[in-house]
């Protein structure tokens, strides 16, 4: 496999909305006797970060509008952190930072600045970037736009735009277009994946299923996930086969996964932390067989989104960092990606990287398989020195590569 290539994969198995998911004392006892004055007790301990219970009545209500009553309220409260509440603060908020917000707090300000895209090939949502109409959206929801066909984009107000396609990059499965004569719209605050930590709240917004302006809670549950991914109608992590059918697959590193429900139609909508800031693009779900939500969604990291789009949105294509190796899995008992081939010239052959190779680590980050390395490698920037740990003959080596324009 091509490291700077997609994976091809099986049929049957995993897929963005198809089948199988991928590969994370009691109180001291006292005598009856008191001396003075009884100690009172301690404060109750502050609540754990995550969104107020006035925001589950929120998402109640909403579920309530869809799917039906006790149903919905139920699923709103299942996904909540603990709270603590006390007489003087009934309604406690997720802080972070300088802001307290709730979830019915958060859907309102995000809101106006996600949109439904609707299409020739499907339809999806996507993230208003300026008051002028640039829209950030994955790249498999205009895929059909992008080869001469048309996209309307609604607007949580009910107005509607026709939409042109600025760029795309099937590489990273990113897309910007542009909505036509219009103005004033709200572009979305972009926040900093980076920060995200594992237990974090988060909301996912979108049109799943047709349903604008849809929001659903939940958590990070993991981050660095490593994808296989293709069209609308496939989606697979490493190791995994597909199935179905799609535009050409690629592979994603660095995603982060979530168990805020998202289904189709949410694809290129937006996943935002307890403050309404963007962290990733909704991009692919596993669904264990099914056709919905499992609790198993994955984002592309905003900080990935905002690169790949300055750069279509200023020329128009996304240049890539290439190392020069094909790699296939290892299969014993070291986890790793096995080197079958070095590009001559290329930033891998100058570093010594051989045939052979076992890579183990990239900067750090374990590398459990030939996606790993693909995945990781399309984190950097042509330009970028990156250190590599691999296995010669038994013994562990470290080499740095200054990586290369992909041509």
């Amino acid at each position: 496999m091509n490291a700077n290539e997609p994976r091809e994969q099986g049929a049957g198995g995993w897929s963005q909305f198809g089948d199988t998911p991928p590969s994370a004392g009691g109180f001291p006892r006292r005598e009856t006797m008191v001396m003075g004055r009884p100690v009172p007790p301690p404060p109750p301990p502050p609540a754990k970060p995550g969104f107020g219970r006035k925001a589950v009545a929120g998402l109640a209500l909403a579920a309530m509008a869809v799917g039906g009553g006790a149903v919905g309220a139920t699923v709103a409260t299942a996904f909540q952190d603990p709270v603590v509440t006390t007489v003087s603060a009934p309604n406690p908020t997720f802080s972070q930072a300088s802001t307290s917000l709730t979830v019915s707090q958060v859907a309102e300000k995000v809101q106006p600045s996600v949109v439904m895209i609707q299409g020739s090939s499907g339809e999806g949502s996507g993230v208003v970037l300026s008051a002028d109409g640039l829209i950030l959206t994955n790249n498999h929801v205009v895929e059909g736009a992008a080869q001469g066909g048309r996209m309307t984009v609604k607007f949580s107000d009910g107005k509607s735009a026709t939409a042109s396609v600025i760029g795309t990059d099937p590489a990273t499965d990113l897309a910007v277009i542009r909505a036509e004569d219009v103005s004033g719209l709200s572009p979305a605050a972009l926040g900093d994946s980076d920060q995200l930590k594992v237990g974090d709240s988060v909301l996912a917004l979108g049109s799943p299923l047709g349903l604008q302006g849809s929001v659903t809670l939940g958590i990070v549950s993991a981050l660095d996930r490593t994808l296989n991914v293709g069209g609308e109608q496939e989606q697979a992590p490493p190791g995994w086969p597909r199935q179905g059918g799609g535009g050409g697959a690629t592979t994603i590193g660095g995603a982060i996964q979530t168990d805020a429900a998202i289904n189709p139609g949410n694809s290129g909508g937006a996943l935002v932390n307890a403050a309404g800031q963007v962290v990733g693009i909704n991009t692919a779900i596993a669904t264990a067989g099914s056709s919905g939500s499992i609790g198993l969604g994955f984002a592309i990291p905003i900080n990935t989104a905002k690169h790949v789009s300055d750069q279509l949105i200023s020329t128009g294509k996304v240049t890539h960092a290439f190392l020069g190796v094909s790699v296939t899995n290892a299969t014993g008992d070291v986890p790793g990606a096995l080197v079958r081939q070095i590009t001559a010239g290329s930033p891998a052959e100058k570093a010594g990287l051989r045939s052979a190779d076992l890579i183990t680590k990239i900067n750090g980050k374990a590398v459990d398989s030939g996606d790993d390395v693909v995945g990781q490698i399309r984190g950097f920037k042509p330009g970028q020195q990156v250190q590599i740990t691999y296995m010669r003959d038994g013994v562990e080596k470290t080499v740095n590569a200054t990586l290369a324009e992909m041509q």
